[in-house]
């Protein structure tokens, strides 16, 4: 992914308001390279998907169709891959990029769909992103191939690719983009937590987790090792995310307008808060700093589409399904989403109850008592993410169920136990005007 560097460099100096077909043609060439690179000939699964995508846009135009037959064909290509590729080990290979075109590919269709539909039967945030003209095959295949997201993301939309491709992308109309520096940070700190990750995991993981040793440790031992682990083992991604986002700032494509206060946001292409993500005691704190990308992603093209079904809960739970889904075939990825949508709901619950109960809000505002709160939430914050992440690292039923068993299946009791308990609670604690004045 640091290739991704030299290859923005060059488009930077050379290609920047050039001939668009240009643009095109070098993030294909880029791309392509970067995939027979790692891949092979296994190159062929992303390209045999653009180019069918592409029939698909222009045989069926802007309908429904076009939309299903692509989210169909995308995904059971992808689960097909899944399927014919896995093992228990998480390993690089060919799906671990196409996941990410995938969501790119599904992405287009709908934007090309919204792109038929007059402004006015379209959100705010539809209009943004349809796309109006008609893409060339260059075209697609230079939005799929990007260097600077082609490996691990992040998504962009084919409004922001061809806005790049015309060297609209700059904080300064004709120039470049003074986005040298902003890039250099990113790269910067993603290079600091591959330090951190490099040199800790020396100590923490995966394999530990499922060890006799480990076993053989007291409970409380158990329990802190999966709280650090799970800390610890989020900064790959970490690294991977912020490195490529400096690639895509570089070249422009994180450009994102200006506050306003005049001065350039390059976070178009972030997939990380890390300032929240580090600091925020909630597990909603770091869903909303994690990846932020991807599930900008898929709230704006999965969750919200699903409006029609009325039910905002049922809505979440099948973004996170699909999210599930897409991350691959191991039962370990359901289980994870699953402790995601309980931990998240109980969550809300809890905050609603220190809120609206006075007694609780009064013992939460005591300043001195504050330090000793934020101490015991990150505990059991990040206690509780890394019990959600063991499925998703370690992936197949025998190894999670394994680390689960060890510590007695502590987050699903405690939680589920709460998601009965607190309506009770807050009867017994929340004041009747209380409950009158939310109802209102």
């Amino acid at each position: 992914i640091s290739s991704g560097y030299p290859f923005a460099l060059f488009q930077r100096y050379f290609l920047f308001q050039k001939e668009t077909y240009l643009v095109h043609l070098y993030n294909v060439i880029t791309g392509l390279s970067i995939a027979y690179f790692n891949f092979g000939m296994q190159f062929f699964h992303s390209l045999l998907c653009v180019l069918i995508q592409f029939l698909i846009l222009r045989l069926m135009g802007r309908t429904v169709t076009a939309v299903f037959t692509t989210f169909l064909f995308q995904m059971t290509y992808l689960m097909a891959g899944y399927y014919f590729t896995a093992t228990e080990h998480y390993d690089i290979k060919w799906t671990m990029p196409h996941c990410v075109l995938t969501l790119k590919l599904i992405g287009l269709a709908i934007d090309y769909y919204d792109g038929g539909k007059e402004p006015e039967f379209l959100t705010p945030e539809q209009r943004q992103f349809a796309v109006r003209g008609v893409p060339t095959l260059l075209e697609v295949s230079g939005f799929s191939y990007f260097y600077g997201a082609f490996m691990v993301g992040p998504q962009f939309s084919m409004v922001d690719y061809q806005k790049l491709a015309r060297g609209e992308m700059t904080d300064v109309p004709g120039q470049r983009p003074n986005s040298f520096v902003p890039a250099l940070k990113r790269l910067s700190l993603g290079l600091l937590f591959l330090v951190t990750y490099t040199l800790s995991s020396q100590y923490i993981s995966d394999e530990y987790l499922i060890s006799d040793d480990y076993m053989e440790k007291p409970f409380w031992y158990r329990c802190g090792y999966i709280l650090i682990w799970g800390k610890v083992i989020l900064y790959k991604y970490v690294t991977c995310w912020l490195v490529t986002e400096g690639v895509c700032i570089l070249v422009g494509l994180g450009y994102n307008g200006k506050d306003k206060n005049g001065k350039p946001l390059w976070d178009a292409c972030a997939n990380m808060k890390v300032w929240l993500y580090e600091t925020t005691p909630l597990f909603t704190g770091t869903i909303a700093s994690f990846n932020t990308n991807t599930n900008a992603w898929v709230a704006r093209y999965i969750f919200k589409r699903l409006k029609f079904l009325g039910n905002k809960l049922l809505s979440q739970a099948l973004a996170l399904f699909f999210l599930a889904i897409w991350h691959g075939l191991h039962s370990g990825y359901l289980v994870c989403f699953q402790m995601e949508l309980l931990i998240v709901i109980v969550e809300r619950q809890v905050i609603n109850l220190v809120r609206d109960s006075p007694t609780l809000s009064t013992l939460a505002s005591i300043t001195a008592l504050q330090p000793i709160f934020y101490v015991l939430q990150q505990a059991n914050h990040w206690m509780f993410m890394g019990y959600s992440l063991v499925p998703f690292c370690l992936f197949t039923w025998d190894k999670w169920m394994k680390v689960y068993r060890s510590i007695y299946f502590l987050g699903h009791v405690l939680f589920f136990t709460l998601l009965l308990v607190l309506p009770y609670v807050r009867r017994l604690i929340v004041p009747q005007k209380e409950k009158l004045k939310k109802a209102e």
